[in-house]
This record gives C-alpha cells, structure tokens and sequence, in this order.
C-alpha cells in the first residue's frame, strides 16, 4: 500500500510466519519484523430456530460451537434484548454447556419466557451470534370486561371478551357465581349450555329471586383452563312470589291451655323479596275451617297460640305458608301435633331408698300410668339432701322413661340422707313424693395392705400380707382383691379372697405388677403400693443330654435313650430325641429330665 503496510485479503493457515519490512533511501536501509498468527474462525453450529413448547416443560436452548482450540470463550445470553443474569432472579434459567457449548436450560417454563433468546459468543480475535424465538404454548389468559347485562327474576345474561389465547385456540368458556350467602364461587347452569370458544355471551339461569349475584368467566384450551376474569360488578335478581316453605313443622308442649306450632325459619336467599313473613294456620283435627296467625319476623321460629277452650293434650292440625311484599306463597304439608298437656296430678308410690355401700344408694318406686288423654310421664326428678342441708339446696337427678329405679352415687359415709320423687313432663313437674330417708354404710377401711411378702416356685407365686383392721367408724373388712397385670398400663385381673394369703398360677418369663386392697360392705379401701414381680424363669433342663444328644448326630450305630417323664419313662432313638428337643424349643416339656441309657 502507498504508506508502506501490507494488506492480506483471503487469510489462510499458510500466511502464518514472520513478515518483514524493508525501508532505504540515500542515507541507508532500515527494518522491521513481526510475527503473523492465524487462528481458525469461531462458528456457532447449533441452527437458528423457532421452538413450540408448552407450558410447565423443561427446555434446553442449545449453543454449540467450533472454534480454535487456542482460544478461550466467553458465552453471554440475552432475552428480548437482555442481559440475563444467572442466580436467583433469573431462577428458571441455568448453564448446562461445557466447554464448547454455552447450553441453557429453562425449567418449568411459563408464557412470560416467550420471545428471543440471543447466544453471543466472544474470544479475542472475533464474536459471533445466534437467536432462537421460544413460543410458550399455555391455557387462555383471563377474559375481560365481564359484565352484566340484563336480570329477571331466576335468570342473568352475561357477556365478556376474550383474552389472549397463549398461541393455543380457545376451546370453551364456563361461568361462575358468587354470593354473600355461599363461600367461594360455584358453577352455574347457562343457556346455551356448552359455551365453544367463539361464544362471548350466554343467560345464566336457575338463580335465586331477590338475591345479588356476582359472575366471572374462564376460558379453557387444550392446555387446560386459565386464570378467571375479573368479577362482574354485583346485579341483584328481581322479586317474586316466595316460593319455598318452612321445614320441619312440628309443635306440642308448652303451658295450660297453649298450642305451640315450631318450624325451621327460610333462609334469606330463599325469601324472593321484601316483607317476608310467615301465615300460620291450624285447626283442631275433624275441623272444617282454619284459624290462621300472621308472623311478621322472617327470622321466627315459633307461635304460640293461648286460649281457655283448648282442651289439654288435644290433636291439632297445622301448617305453615309464607309471603312477601308480592303476595302469597305455598303453605307446608299439613302435620298433626298436641295442645299442652297437663301436669302430672300424682306422685309416684312406694319410694324405697337403700344403702349399697358408703357412697351409693339405690332408690325404687312405683311407676304411675305411663299415659292418658290429658297427660303424659317424660319420666321422674328425684331430689336429695343430707341431715346438714336444707331440702331448697337438695341436688337433682332426673330419669327418661318409664324407669323405676337409679342409684345416686358421690355420697358420704355414715351419713343419713333424704330422698323424694316426683312426676315431670312438657308441662312441669307433679306433687312430690313422701319423704324417705336412709344412712349410708359406714366407710371402706382407710389402712393400707402393708408388709406384703412374696416368692416364686415355677409358674407360681405365692403372696402373704397383714391382716387391715378397720377402724371405729370404718365397716369391718370381708376380703381382698388382688389385681395383677403385665405392667401398669394394662387392665389388670382380679382374684378376690378372705384370707391374708393367696396363690397365683402366672406364666413364665413376665414380669407382673401386684396390688392389694380390702373391701367391706363399705366399698373398696385403700391399694397397697405396687408390687414389681420380675420375670418366673421355666423349668431347666440336663445341658449334658443335649449335648450328648448333638455329638450323637450322624453317628451309624443305634443309639438309645430313656426320657423320664411324669407319666412314665419311654425309650426314644437318638433321631426321635432330636426332634422331641426340636419340639421342646416351641412348647417346652416343663416335666421331662433327659438321661443317657446306662
């Protein structure tokens, strides 16, 4: 070139070397050498592309590339133009190339990882890049400006537009509806009823009169049903006539001369208006006409309906309708209950109070009449009080049926109580009983089971203790029991006794807890401390005969033993011997002693 550098153009492997430069003139000659060094070119062989993938996959984005092996690489990745950072941020993204390849995986891909994804590869002497457009195929994004266009009485039109569809076409819409009575939003029933994906507005129908409802729309693909819209703004459904009626009409009870009518109130959302209430209608049962009774309370569960002529314990026929501001609704089956009955006019007979120990008694009595055309027996209430009490503290039991006995427990010992009895039913309680009283047993002994001794022989344990001498105001003892188990937590067995010793048959190698306390007619006294029996061991055997009999194994000659057992002595071969010792193993032979015949 006219400045004195020199210009290659086609670069080749065969142009490295050294080049030198050559400069004269009159006053002499100067140079200049340097050296050339030709790398071969970095190329990313991995093609550009376009790739589909669906939501929630895992991909991997590759980055090969050939390059001079003399020169390092540097891989940087861009999306939509920036840089992305690997780490914490950038979650969903890692490196997974190795030397040559600059690979990325994205994990659990979602629609926001859509778009470009630039490779850029670098060394010192030059740089190449690749892109790749990622189309993340996913359900439809919310439809939008979900509104309300029109109500009637049980039906709603809804409409909506759609939202994006995440490169998969819209396949149905379904809606849903809200209201304060409900929690969380429910499928409803539209017209049409399948809604495709090119309807953007259908009537909701088989709603609630009266009653504010919101809706929103979801859209579904063949990826699956994406995010909801935005909630319609709240519409409220117009009046009507109420068209549900009160459950569980029932009634009965209540004072003299009352009629009681009960039912299970409507709940709001069923009200279909304003000014909802009750008409409550009834008659005595062969009447022709109805009486009839306003309810004004929508929230009322009860009327009561007083007067002189009615008879007590009478049938009546009832039934319950409703209404609103815009009329009359249906009325409930007809069902048939009671007038008020009167109180129970006798008292129970033959009251009888028995002590069964220091703490219980057992009270009995004639049952009256279980019922008649004026009244009924629910059962009885029985009051009782101690000789310290006065009878307006008495404590109170009552009983259901037709029972004719209780037992009162909690009581004191050798303390003398009173008991009466009396009828009750829905009406109130009749004339108390006579007066009877009884004295409670005198108390269980207080003093302990002490000293107490034991030893084993086999499966035997034998325990011995002192004698419980009750004191003055205590019962004598009649006995004692003897509870022993496993260990504390278990229910133990019993073995009562009327001596101071006893024998128990208990299986070997367990330990066992003991416990001992007296009984009188009192009750039960006092448990002893428990007692730790360690573990019985079994019978032992002759360690000699076993031996002898496994040095005996596989030897020619016959050879024979004499097992002595408590019904007799047999002669057993030494093969018969082993599997009787194999035997012993699951059920041992707690009597037989194993000899060597003499």
């Amino acid at each position: 070139m006219d400045n004195g550098s020199l210009r290659i153009s086609n670069v080749t492997k065969m142009d490295d070397g050294v080049y030198t430069c050559v400069a004269r003139n009159q006053f002499g000659v100067a140079s200049s050498a340097g050296s050339l060094l030709v790398k071969e070119p970095t190329a990313i062989t991995s093609p550009a592309g376009h790739l589909d993938v669906t939501v929630g996959e895992s991909i991997v984005l590759p980055c090969q590339v050939s390059h001079d092996p003399t020169l390092e690489l540097k891989f940087t990745w861009f999306f939509n133009e920036q840089l992305i950072h690997f780490g914490n941020h950038w979650a969903f993204f890692e490196k997974v190339g190795g030397r040559s390849a600059g690979d990325i995986m994205i994990r659990n891909i979602q629609p926001k990882h859509a778009g470009k994804y630039t490779c850029a590869v670098q060394t010192k002497v030059d740089s190449v890049s690749i892109a790749t457009d990622v189309v993340v195929r996913g359900p439809p994004g919310p439809p939008g400006d979900c509104r309300v266009t029109e109500v009637t009485e049980t039906t709603a039109s809804v409409s909506w537009s759609p939202g994006t569809d995440n490169y998969s076409p819209i396949l149905s819409y379904a809606i849903q509806a809200r209201t304060p009575f409900f929690l969380g939003w429910q499928a409803v029933t539209t017209i049409p009823e399948l809604l495709g994906g090119k309807q953007l507005s259908a009537t909701v129908i088989d709603l609630s009169p009266w009653v504010e409802y919101e809706f929103r729309v979801l859209a579904t693909n063949s990826i699956g049903t994406g995010e909801p819209s935005r909630p319609s703004k709240k519409a409220r459904t117009k009046e009507t006539l109420p068209r549900v009626t009160p459950a569980r009409v029932n009634g009965g009870g209540g004072g003299r001369s009352e009629l009681v009518i009960t039912w299970e109130p409507v709940p709001e959302e069923l009200q279909s208006g304003l000014g909802f209430g009750y008409v409550v209608a009834f008659r005595p049962l062969g009447a022709q006409g109805w009486m009839q009774a306003a309810v004004t309370s929508p929230e009322a569960s009860r009327y009561v309906f007083k007067n002189e002529s009615i008879p007590p314990f009478s049938p009546y026929q009832v039934k319950v309708g409703v209404y609103n501001n815009r009329g009359e609704g249906p009325f409930s089956p007809v069902t048939t209950i009671y007038s008020a009955e009167e109180e129970p006019s006798r008292a129970p007979g033959r009251l009888r109070a028995r002590s069964v120990s220091a703490s219980e008694v057992e009270v009995t009595w004639k049952p009256l009449a279980w019922s008649n055309s004026r009244r009924r027996i629910l059962g009885y209430e029985l009051q009782y009080w101690s000789e310290r009490q006065k009878p307006d503290t008495a404590s109170v039991i009552r009983t259901v049926g037709n029972k004719t006995s209780i037992l009162i427990r909690d009581l004191e010992g050798r303390c003398t109580y009173y008991v009466s009895l009396r009828a009750y039913n829905s009406a109130g309680v009749g004339p108390q009983s006579t007066t009877v009283n009884v004295t409670t047993k005198k108390p269980p002994p207080s003093q302990a089971p002490g000293k107490i001794m034991w030893n084993t022989s086999n499966s035997k344990v034998i325990l011995r203790w002192d004698q419980v001498h009750a004191l003055e105001n205590e019962s004598e003892v009649t006995g004692y029991k003897v509870m022993y188990s496993q260990d504390k937590d278990s229910r133990p067995s019993v073995v009562e006794t009327n001596s101071t010793s006893l024998e128990l048959s208990l299986p070997v190698n367990q330990d066992y807890v003991i416990q001992i306390k007296p009984f009188s007619e009192g009750g039960e006294g006092r448990s002893s401390r428990q007692i730790t029996i360690p573990k019985i061991a079994g019978p032992r055997y002759d360690k000699h005969t076993q031996e002898l009999a496994t040095r005996q194994r596989g030897n020619g000659r016959e050879c024979k033993y004499n097992v002595q057992q408590s019904h007799g002595t047999k002669q057993w071969r030494a093969e018969e011997l082993k599997l009787l010792l194999r035997r012993k193993r699951r059920a041992p032979y707690r009597e037989a002693l194993f000899l060597p015949d003499p």
